[in-house]
């Protein structure tokens, strides 16, 4: 979830290429590739938000066999364990946290990822690429609402961000029902990025949200 470049500096040990939110499925089945996850793509068909340890079915995680989530939270604690010993003498490297942040984002534990994302964010707010990731991990942990008033924060700094404006879109089309709202998401990227690789994906997204009933309050 391209050639595309994005104007919000990197962090360490997170890819920069742009890959969006609702990862690794066609859009036949109602998904598509995303932007926003910059690090690890999620399956959001096994892993959904607001989905508990005890009730998670087992996924599976790179070349290991199949874990429940309190196993990959378990292997993110010790594989974040010397980061965060790290980070206690470091209490102002962002970039650190961030990294923190990453191996629990990689691991599906959304709501502690967003939280070492968020500490990161009080040292730099104004690093965009950790506010996106921070904003995915809101969404996959069930807080719709905080996942896009992150995104909107992204856009204050950046009106063009392309992450920011697809994942609004794809927020709202798809947890808020929002097809209306989505539909200027994304026509506002289309229009403030006329070269954007993707833009024939992003075209069918409007064109289904068109053509998609309106929600029922």
């Amino acid at each position: 979830m391209s050639t595309s470049t994005s104007d919000s500096a990197p962090n360490p040990g997170l890819p920069t290429k742009h890959v969006f939110i609702l990862a690794t499925f066609s859009l036949v089945a109602g998904l598509v590739v995303g932007y926003a996850f910059l690090g690890k793509r999620v399956d959001p068909s096994v892993v959904r938000p607001q989905t508990t340890a005890a009730t998670a079915p087992a996924v599976a995680m790179g070349n290991h066999p199949k874990l429940t989530l309190e196993q990959m939270k378990q292997m993110a604690d010790v594989q974040a364990s010397a980061l965060i010993e790290k980070s206690k003498a470091e209490p102002k490297n962002a970039r650190l946290l961030a990294q923190i942040a990453g191996i629990y984002q990689s691991t599906h534990q959304f709501k502690e990822a967003a939280d070492y994302f968020g500490r990161a964010l009080k040292i730099d707010p104004n690093d965009s690429a950790t506010r996106t990731q921070m904003a995915s991990c809101l969404y996959y942990a069930g807080d719709a609402d905080g996942a896009l008033a992150q995104l909107n924060q992204v856009l204050k700094t950046n009106s063009k961000d392309t992450n920011a404006l697809f994942n609004i879109g794809m927020i709202k089309y798809r947890a808020k029902n929002d097809n209306a709202g989505a539909i200027a998401a994304w026509e506002q990227l289309l229009k403030t990025n006329p070269n954007l690789d993707r833009k024939p994906m992003v075209e069918q997204l409007i064109a289904e949200a068109k053509s998609a009933p309106a929600a029922k309050n």
